[in-house]
């Protein structure tokens, strides 16, 4: 491999074989080592990976060409998702920037040597190497991978919480009040696994519930709480060596008795799935059948993660709560934690007491986070480790959930040997919706079937729709199908919001949804926005005007702003006031938070979105428009949590070849959380 100085760099000289290099295109670097040139124009490497690699070489003096590839790959991993990149992986070294880029054969690009570029790696001042290796260095290479330095410090961070909370000996707990709560709570024989849950959360600092939609995961949330509250003594859940500021209210339970009830903090990534959440875990509350369950959890009120943690935008520490003030609760509970980024996971575990019991609750076949990580599907995969002791309740839980446990799938660990991580699967489907083909639908792909997705989608049987359009581009009647939905539901927006209704508006910003896998192109969010907005102005007269502010303007927020209480990803709707104005209306419908216009942190029209924007939403119903097949946005997760946002009917724009694409193509983000540190050394930190 050739070697060069910054100085005598060289402009990319090795297009794939055929093509022309269009020297005027953005996504070339200029100035690009001559072995680097080659996977930029292929764009395996993008222009900005490139720059960040060469400053950091001319920061450490690394001039070695195998070394900046090698960087710029991990640059390159942590926006693809990934917290770093094995260099033994072809695979994952070449994933495609776009679908242009998709056609080249990495196998056809000059790849260095593998030995040779590992002894380079491990040797070059830019790379810290092994775990205990110098902490100065940008990059670190550890069990066969590199990471940047911020990534890996990140991993190490979670993976110190995650096994000390793993390690730690169970939790005080009145184990007669446990046994009646239990009893009282789970009744059903079908609830087994839902009790082993919450028998775990009570006992254990960290538990993982995972489950499919209609599996019962808020439902066993609600009741957990409403066990812990009763069967975890107060005197035990904020020892004195545990103190702690005074709570916020973000996030916190208001019961009666304020100075002796546990605290307990409800948070999702979201503001959107926050919401969810909360009316969801209410309605659940409000169903107890003893009074006395439902005035112990009394009205939860759940907030975003962001919130919680205190978030101060442009603040050094980033947030207020961290491992030197501690969060106040005695319980946190995470809904969608799919989408907790790693370096957010990180902040969390943080800033919780050691003491504290933490909930992570979520399904790890959803999208993972549009930042690097995927946290959750790494804890539900990890190779199992056995606790220091199990508390008698759980174990006699778990006796009887996990007795007629299935074998595990591809890829999956034991259900009974990944409960040592605090992982508990929730399998039976309760929803009361039996006969809709969307839990099917979802299960099918979850297996990666492609022939049950197709014979399912194909089926038609009212809640599943599949216009195939083998030209990926819609036909006639495919528009026709979902223009008459957007209308509907627009419609019913626009004059709910011209008649100053905010929670008949919000909940038909809630009715139909468009979603898209790209932001840009024919397939794009742009344009199917674009046409949406169009079929709505024309059925409504609501035609765009030069000022963005009038009434049934749909909302989304891209900018976190704590101090008025929106996030991104945040929905809502513009409504008129009686003064002539309108107002920004979001949240839960029936008690919605209102934001004047002027403090608005940015937002767009939100007639169409990503999939990955919608995640953590719900919508009565769902039209999925797929890429064509060679997307390399087109993956298992991204069809299944589109169908999992819908309610009562999914439909599904594209043609066969996307779906089996889509099905057949799980996402794989590169990560060391889910085996142990090389060489065994202990992840747990000392006292």
């Amino acid at each position: 491999m050739t070697t060069t100085t910054p100085g005598s760099a060289l402009r990319p000289t090795a297009p794939p074989a055929g093509d022309a290099v269009d020297e005027g295109d953005p996504r070339l670097a200029v100035g690009v080592p001559a072995g680097l040139a080659p996977f930029n124009v292929a764009r395996v490497v993008s222009a900005a990976d490139v720059r960040v690699a060469l400053r950091l070489g001319r920061l450490t003096g690394e001039h070695d060409d195998r070394v900046l590839l090698a960087v710029a790959l991990a640059v390159r991993a942590v926006r693809s998702g990934s917290v770093c990149v094995r260099l033994d992986d072809l695979g994952s070294l070449a994933l495609p920037e776009d679908e242009e880029a998709a056609r080249t054969d990495a196998a056809d690009l000059p790849w260095p040597d593998r030995t040779a570029w590992v002894d380079a790696v491990a040797r070059s001042p830019l790379v810290a190497v092994g775990v205990e290796g110098a902490p100065d260095r940008p990059a670190r290479w550890v069990g066969g991978a590199l990471y940047l330095d911020r990534y890996w410090r990140d991993e190490l961070a979670v993976r110190h919480d995650v096994d000390g909370r793993l390690a730690a000996p169970d939790l005080p707990v009145d184990a007669d009040r446990l046994d009646a709560a239990l009893a009282r709570l789970f009744p059903a024989a079908e609830d087994t696994r839902q009790r082993l849950a919450a028998a775990h959360a009570a006992t254990r600092r960290l538990t993982v519930l995972t489950g499919g939609p209609g599996t019962g995961k808020t439902t066993t949330v609600a009741r957990l709480l409403a066990v812990l509250h009763d069967a975890v003594p107060h005197d035990a859940a904020r020892p004195a060596a545990a103190a702690a500021p005074a709570p916020s209210r973000a996030g916190a339970n208001a019961p009666a008795d304020q100075g002796t009830a546990l605290r307990v903090a409800l948070a999702a990534p979201t503001g959107k799935a926050a919401a969810r959440l909360q009316e969801a875990v209410r309605e659940v509350v409000a169903g107890f059948g003893d009074a006395a369950d439902r005035a112990r959890v009394g009205t939860p009120v759940a907030t975003t993660l962001h919130r919680l943690l205190g978030y101060r935008p442009g603040s050094s520490t980033r947030f207020r709560h961290d491992a030197h003030h501690h969060l106040p609760h005695d319980v946190v509970v995470v809904d969608e934690t799919s989408m907790v980024a790693l370096p957010l996971m990180a902040r969390l575990l943080e800033a919780l007491r050691p003491d504290a019991r933490l909930v992570l609750v979520g399904d790890p076949d959803q999208l993972a986070s549009v930042e690097a990580g995927a946290v959750l599907g790494d804890l539900v995969h990890r190779e199992p480790v056995t606790p220091p002791a199990t508390a008698p309740v759980v174990l006699a839980a778990a006796e009887t959930a996990l007795a007629d446990a299935p074998p595990p799938a591809d890829g999956e660990v034991d259900d009974r040997a990944v409960l040592g991580n605090g992982v508990v699967r929730l399998r039976t489907v309760h929803r009361q919706d039996r006969d809709s083909e969307i839990l099917p639908l979802a299960a099918a792909i979850r297996a990666e079937d492609a022939e049950a997705t197709l014979a399912l989608l194909r089926a038609g049987h009212g809640s599943v729709e599949f216009l195939e359009t083998p030209d990926d581009e819609p036909d006639d009647a495919a528009l026709a199908a979902v223009r008459a939905d957007a209308v509907a539901a627009g419609t019913l927006l626009v004059e709910a919001a011209r008649a100053g209704d905010a929670a008949a508006a919000l909940e038909a910003l809630a009715r139909h949804r468009v979603m898209v896998a790209h932001r840009r192109g024919p397939a794009g969010r742009g344009r199917w926005a674009a046409q949406v907005e169009a079929w709505v102005e024309e059925a409504t007269g609501h035609h765009a005007t030069d000022s963005p502010w009038v009434a049934g303007r749909p909302l989304l927020v891209t900018t976190n702003d704590a101090e008025v209480g929106l996030y991104n990803g945040d929905t809502g709707v513009l409504v008129a006031e009686p003064s002539g104005g309108v107002v920004a209306v979001f949240g839960d419908p029936r008690a919605p938070l209102r934001v004047r216009t002027h403090r608005l942190p940015p937002v767009e029209t939100v007639h169409a979105m990503t999939v990955h924007r919608a995640q953590g939403s719900q919508f009565d119903r769902v039209t999925l428009v797929l890429p064509p097949a060679t997307s390399p946005l087109l993956t298992r997760e991204l069809l299944y949590t589109a169908v999992t946002r819908a309610q009562s009917f999914v439909r599904v724009v594209g043609s066969e070849d996307a779906v089996r694409t889509a099905v057949t193509s799980p996402v794989h983000r590169a990560s060391g959380l889910r085996t142990p540190l090389p060489g065994g050394q202990s992840s747990v930190r000392s006292a």
